[in-house]
């Protein structure tokens, strides 16, 4: 407890106002339905420049500066899923001086209108995006996802128990009280959205209704705020750092990390890693969806790779072949990782010729 307390007092100490040398504006050309942000970080180019990279492509399938308009996929519905998204608003939180939290406000357009609120999370200290699975030691994750179910469990209890005690309960009533019961409210890492504040991370737990019955759904997102010392027993050391200011570094995972490198040892390229899926069934085989660009043309290649061990598969797919039904892929990746960087072959799929490729993580 002691050490709980100490820990509360640094963090409190250094001052949580927001970065000043952070600034944030909108990204160009902005409309009401594209109000995005773009970071200003004069101090250090490299993490203004990761962060709008990460932003930009994850959000808008744009990579920066590869034409006049960022919004042209998301405001088209041309993006890789085929939805509208508009983008009405962001802010910049308040948050410990290592990290920079901005929530997004929009709308996503596919096969019927859904309004939405993300939050994004990145460490100023390198401009990595932040992984919720990072903050918490291994042994520790099951047991904060417990937490969390239970407080999401507790909240529609407690609501279930409020409608069940209605006299002369209506209809709507009634189909509120079964949609609450079924409730799904199992959480993992993986999945929940989350922003820092002050003095307490709040994480954001999907709501118990589909689209049919939101209207029915007075609850909405289920919004878990905990204060940094409650979770002190939980933190990996990599978040006990962020979180305190200290300029020290931790290794932190795969997911959501930049790369630059080459391919043939003369055609730069950047890589995002993206969506992560961890091991599920033992084999000790994760696997993971990533984007690659070559620096000249700037146009997104998606990537589906697995990684097992420090050995990494990948393909690279062409097209998709209705005739037999499968993808017909453009090259075959094999590569190794070993701390920072990423070696092996691009291998043609259809000449079979293999090409070197070197990544560094930025």
């Amino acid at each position: 407890m002691k050490k709980s307390i100490l820990f509360f007092l640094l963090i409190s100490s250094l001052g949580f106002s927001q970065q000043k040398n952070v600034k944030i504006s909108n990204l160009p050309p902005k409309t009401e339905d594209s109000t995005f942000p773009v970071i200003s970080y004069p101090e250090n180019p490299m993490v203004e420049n990761k962060i709008n990279t990460f932003l930009q492509v994850d959000e808008l399938e744009y990579v920066p500066n590869s034409g006049s308009n960022p919004f042209k996929l998301v405001s088209t519905g041309t993006t890789s899923y085929s939805n509208y998204i508009y983008f009405y608003s962001w802010e910049k939180l308040e948050t410990p001086k290592n990290i920079l939290s901005i929530g997004l406000d929009g709308e996503a357009s596919g096969a019927y209108p859904e309004g939405f609120s993300d939050w994004k999370n990145f460490d100023l200290r390198t401009g990595n995006f932040i992984n919720a699975q990072d903050l918490f030691q291994s042994g520790s994750v099951k047991a904060v996802e417990n937490i969390l179910q239970q407080k999401v469990k507790k909240r529609v209890d407690d609501y279930l128990k409020e409608l069940k005690s209605q006299k002369n309960r209506t209809e709507e009533t009634e189909e509120q009280i079964g949609m609450y019961e079924g409730c799904f409210t199992e959480q993992s890492l993986d999945d929940i959205r989350y922003h820092f504040g002050k003095d307490k991370i709040t994480f954001v737990a999907g709501r118990c209704s589909n689209h049919a019955m939101r209207a029915l759904d007075d609850l909405d997102s289920h919004e878990i705020e905990i204060p940094y010392k409650d979770l002190d027993k939980y933190w990996s050391s990599y978040a006990k750092n962020l979180i305190s200011g200290s300029e020290k570094i931790d290794k932190t995972s795969f997911r959501n990390k930049l790369y630059k490198g080459k391919i043939d040892g003369k055609y730069p390229i950047t890589v995002l890693i993206k969506r992560f899926y961890p091991d599920s069934d033992h084999s000790g085989m994760s696997s993971f969806n990533a984007e690659y660009w070559y620096d000249k043309s700037k146009k997104l290649i998606k990537w589906d790779g697995q990684l097992k061990g420090n050995h990494i598969s990948i393909t690279e797919n062409d097209r998709y072949d209705d005739a037999t039904s499968q993808w017909i892929p453009r090259a075959l990746v094999e590569a190794e990782m070993k701390g920072r960087t990423i070696t092996g072959t691009w291998q043609d799929y259809k000449t079979k010729k293999y090409l070197t490729l070197e990544l560094e993580e930025l």
